[in-house]
């Protein structure tokens, strides 16, 4: 099978798929990580919302999503920012979706954003205001019976003034939480809001902010996701954290190496890249589980160029990316985004992510995805 796809030049080329689709795995009942997903969310074109206005949501086809999700074993991070929150995706719609999926999936398991975005952080007059906000939404997830995983705020990077502001914060966020959460260190590459975050540039200021507010509250804290796209950064921090508390890696770039280990440890998965390649995670773990570990980097490393591709600079607009291997692959029937979003990639990036896509058997109906790829170079002219 083969379609005309241009270079970066414009100049139109033939382009033959190789990729067999990949058969689908499930983790069994204790897999050798946890593994979660974040999930993005499909937008509703048949609304007459601005892409700018309040988000609509296809409800029926975003839990849909999560369903495949679940029955291939994996966890869900909800509400996160794969899911265009606080780019499209508001607190009120964000509470929406954390209920909506706990209603659909009761059981599984699935961790959920509490953060400050219903506070613009223009208007955050002080840490205490900031801190309210908080506990506002852990509050309001907490009702709904469902973990929480703590999302940096872009509030308290504006008013606050020193490491203990954060620390301040934290340990009385963490004390109003039920059950131990997920922390979550997201760098200034998918939130340059959050530059500063801990009160410092300095990575090793910071990561001794970070491991006091852990080590202060370790009874609340199940472990911390850190999305910094340095690998070394987050070995130096897994080796610090205390026992019993997890490294999740956030990094979509290095994710098949720190999921695998080393002599020291290892860390879980909390990937917004596990939303497009999710029958390979699945693969991965499950064979990293049977220890054969030659088979887990087979299945996941093919995976890393894709994955750079999708998290390029500017990296906040990779869900670009996610939704339009979803919509190729036919979990969605449009390619249209809250806010808009599906304009913020050149043709360019979705052509490569395309080939890349096929070169490691994720487009799981290759007619269909030729198809739809095409209806796409026809929209620009290609």
């Amino acid at each position: 099978m083969k379609i005309i796809l241009p270079d970066e030049t414009g100049r139109k080329m033939d382009y033959h798929l190789i990729g067999t689709p990949v058969p689908r795995s499930v983790l069994p009942a204790n897999p050798a990580r946890i593994v979660y997903s974040a999930a993005h969310v499909v937008a509703d074109p048949f609304t007459d919302n601005a892409p700018s206005g309040r988000a609509t949501i296809d409800w029926k086809k975003t839990l849909e999503f999560r369903r495949y999700l679940v029955g291939m074993g994996l966890g869900i991070a909800e509400a996160m920012d794969t899911a265009q929150r606080g780019m499209g995706l508001d607190w009120p719609g964000a509470l929406d979706l954390i209920r909506r999926t706990k209603a659909e999936l009761p059981d599984a398991m699935v961790v959920n954003g509490a953060g400050t975005d219903h506070l613009d952080p223009k208007d955050a007059r002080s840490v205490d205001h900031v801190l309210a906000a908080y506990l506002e939404q852990v509050e309001a997830i907490q009702k709904v019976g469902a973990r929480v995983i703590l999302m940096a705020s872009r509030a308290l990077v504006r008013v606050a003034s020193s490491a203990e502001d954060y620390k301040r914060v934290y340990r009385e966020v963490l004390s109003a939480c039920d059950e131990p959460v997920v922390l979550h260190w997201l760098g200034k590459d998918f939130d340059p809001a959050l530059a500063g975050y801990w009160g410092t540039d300095d990575f090793n200021e910071a990561l001794e902010t970070v491991l006091s507010i852990i080590e202060e509250n370790v009874s609340k804290v199940d472990g911390i996701k850190i999305s910094l796209l340095d690998k070394e950064k987050e070995i130096i921090m897994r080796r610090r954290l205390p026992k019993g508390v997890r490294m999740y890696t956030g990094d979509d770039f290095n994710y098949p190496e720190l999921i695998a280990g080393d002599e020291q440890g290892y860390s879980h998965a909390l990937l917004g890249i596990f939303d497009p390649i999710a029958p390979l995670a699945a693969r991965g773990v499950k064979l990293l589980g049977e220890g054969d570990v030659k088979g887990f980097h087979a299945a996941l490393d093919p995976t890393v160029p894709l994955a750079r591709v999708i998290f390029q600079a500017p990296t906040q607009y990779y869900k670009t990316g996610v939704v339009f291997l979803a919509w190729l692959n036919g979990f969605q029937d449009h390619f249209i985004m809250l806010n808009g979003a599906q304009s913020m990639r050149s043709l360019q990036h979705f052509t490569e992510i395309f080939r890349l896509a096929d070169g490691c058997g994720l487009l799981r109906n290759p007619d269909l995805a030729v198809h739809r790829m095409k209806s796409l170079l026809a929209m620009y002219g290609a």
